[in-house]
């Protein structure tokens, strides 16, 4: 059964920087290609990442791929600061900038194109939205809800548009383009929906909304059953798990 198409493809290549949207990539087994393969670790919380629930302002720094996609071998990475700055992943200079501005040290960690653990992805492979749950938030909430905050992977334009639907896939498959993921459960969210992704400002009155209307839940996370290229179009089949 056809439910829509693939509107939006969003992956991190750095853990709580913003993404970048691209057109096409790869489902790898662990997720989208080199989705959160880049992260910073908080020397001051051993064993744990330097995130935006810490330090919300680095939701304000982009960062991208630059280059063809490798399985061998990550591109490099170009972040842009708020302030307009450009650095390549592994400069120096970017690590003592958030350093700085986060009062913690902090230190590096990439991981292999082959496998990105979950721990640094989020609990599962794949974290999918879609519009018509957007604009029902958005009724709900009472303003309008900028997707970015909810770090998803991928944005799902359903043929008709009924709220939460996506609930009613869990135990499901999806196909999309060459990969197929199978839908397993909600995803609770936590403080960083309130975090404006242009000004970096909070509103809990988001989480709020979402944690009484929603019962804290907001999109859904997929595993990967089968890896393979998407792309921005691409018709998703709803199939019954085998």
């Amino acid at each position: 059964m056809i439910v829509g198409e693939l509107k939006e493809i969003v992956r991190h290549p750095v853990k709580s920087f913003r993404g970048e949207s691209v057109q096409n990539t790869t489902i790898e087994s662990y997720g989208l290609y080199g989705d959160r393969s880049h992260a910073f670790l908080d020397q001051t919380r051993p064993g744990y990442f330097l995130t935006a629930t810490q330090f919300p302002a680095m939701i304000g720094y982009c960062a991208e791929f630059i280059g063809q996609e490798n399985p061998n071998e990550f591109p490099a990475i170009q972040i842009t600061t708020p302030d307009g700055k450009t650095y390549l992943w592994g400069d120096k200079e970017l690590t003592l900038e958030l350093e700085e501005r986060s009062g913690r040290t902090i230190s590096t960690i990439q991981y292999d194109p082959k496998e990105v653990p979950l721990g640094a992805i989020e609990e599962e492979h794949v974290l999918l939205t879609t519009d018509a749950s957007l604009a029902q938030l958005e009724k709900l909430w009472g303003g309008k809800v900028d997707n970015r905050r909810f770090r998803p992977n991928l944005l799902i334009s359903l043929d008709k548009p009924v709220p939460f639907v996506e609930e009613s896939w869990f135990g499901k498959r999806l196909q999309i383009g060459e990969a197929e993921l199978e839908v397993k459960r909600h995803c609770e969210r936590c403080m960083i929906i309130t975090i404006n992704p242009d000004t970096y400002v909070q509103d809990s009155s988001l989480l709020k909304t979402v944690v009484q209307e929603r019962q804290n839940h907001f999109g859904v996370y997929a595993s990967v059953i089968k890896p393979g290229k998407i792309n921005v179009g691409d018709k998703i089949h709803v199939v019954d798990h085998l």
